[in-house]
């Protein structure tokens, strides 16, 4: 069984869920004689993913699955020997000592060795022409989640971006281009992808399904929408486990769905810290013996990190919806008080393996908050 995500994903620019500039801006980007290094951004499920797949397909042409190059910035963060890692990825596949974006490819120069696919047209319409003399881009390197580089890696990029010619493109993806440095972002071209809206979301949402040729009630359609809250990748994935559960006519299965998510064990997580209830165990049952069970704030860190398989960061995006949304009924003071602790948090596990001791300390905090606004009693 194919995902909606992948079988549906976008294969020309005029299929993204965003607005018409941003499309244009990116074909634009693609089709240029001169592609520029792309800087593309957005919050999560907005399309950056689809959007430099689209890119890299009209860049390279038919054979780009076979030329351009993915990093996960993510995965260095907090690891050993990150520089390292960052170094051979970006010297890989170059037997000369040279760097991957400076090595050519045949597939560039011969794009008649690939045969385009009806499944993967040109996302412009049209296949770049290289008959005028131009020279073709041998390589697309693409850094996910690139707002994750370090300093030092954000500089060595730089560098490498410098010595490439004209031979490599640079595509960098990111939540917060903020924590992008200047040097890298003055040599790139910034595009930042906005949340669709509402309407687009049902709009997307109703298109997939009629090509499907599956039956969601209208009902279902405003709740996935709303629980998607302007992310469409979510959005996507929600009424896909739907139907594929023989869900999508029943509402009340939407909500049983919300209240299985991370957000709400987040609350619970944020709640019972504030009453004081970090460390709390009770004995169970294990077939012949007993055994002893968080039940507390840790029990649903517990929870998060092992049943929704979630990492530190995703954590942290919880708590912090958690905090914002107006189901967490505090006064105001006490609601800044708990986001100065969680903006700590986050800086204190930007250079750490194991994210797990800066969340119990964050509950800790919390519970300390609270019993500082009377909610708990030490």
């Amino acid at each position: 069984m194919t995902l909606w995500l992948v079988h549906h994903a976008p294969t020309r620019f005029a299929d993204l869920a965003t607005p018409e500039r941003i499309r244009n801006a990116l074909q634009s980007a693609s089709i240029e004689g001169d592609p520029p290094h792309l800087l593309i951004s957005g919050p999560s499920g907005c399309g950056k993913t689809a959007a430099w797949r689209l890119v890299a397909r009209q860049v390279l042409g038919p054979g780009w699955k076979a030329t351009h190059h993915v990093l996960q910035a993510r995965d260095l963060s907090g690891s050993q020997n990150a520089m390292k890692r960052f170094e051979e990825f970006l010297k890989s596949g170059s037997a000369d000592g040279g760097s991957l974006a400076s090595s050519s490819s045949l597939d560039a120069f011969d794009r008649s060795l690939w045969t385009a696919d009806d499944n993967d047209p040109p996302p412009s319409g049209l296949e770049i022409d290289l008959s005028d003399g131009r020279i073709p881009i041998s390589r697309l390197i693409i850094i996910e989640d690139a707002d994750h580089l370090g300093m030092k890696r954000q500089a060595y990029l730089r560098r490498m971006m410098e010595r490439s010619g004209h031979t490599s493109r640079f595509i960098l993806v990111a939540r917060s281009p903020s924590r992008i440095i200047d040097a890298l972002r003055s040599r790139t071209r910034s595009i930042r992808l906005p949340s669709p809206e509402r309407d687009t979301i049902e709009a997307t949402l109703r298109k997939i399904v009629d090509i499907e040729g599956v039956q969601v009630s209208d009902g279902v359609f405003g709740d996935v929408v709303h629980i998607s809250n302007g992310d469409l990748r979510k959005a996507v994935f929600t009424l896909d486990l739907l139907v594929h559960r023989g869900l999508a006519e029943d509402r009340e299965a939407v909500v049983r769905l919300v209240n299985a998510v991370t957000l709400q064990t987040g609350r619970h997580m944020v709640e019972m810290a504030l009453r004081g209830r970090v460390v709390e165990w009770k004995m169970e049952n294990d077939g012949r013996r007993r055994k002893r069970v968080s039940v507390g704030a840790y029990g649903e860190l517990d929870r998060m990190l092992r049943e929704h398989a979630l990492d530190g960061e995703d954590i942290i995006h919880q708590v912090h919806m958690a905090i914002t949304s107006p189901r967490l009924p505090v006064p105001n003071n006490l609601r800044t008080d708990l986001l100065e602790a969680l903006a700590l948090t986050e800086i204190s596990m930007g250079n750490t393996i194991d994210s797990r001791i800066h969340l119990e300390d964050l509950l800790h905090r919390f519970a300390e908050i609270g019993r500082n606004h009377g909610l708990s009693i030490a």
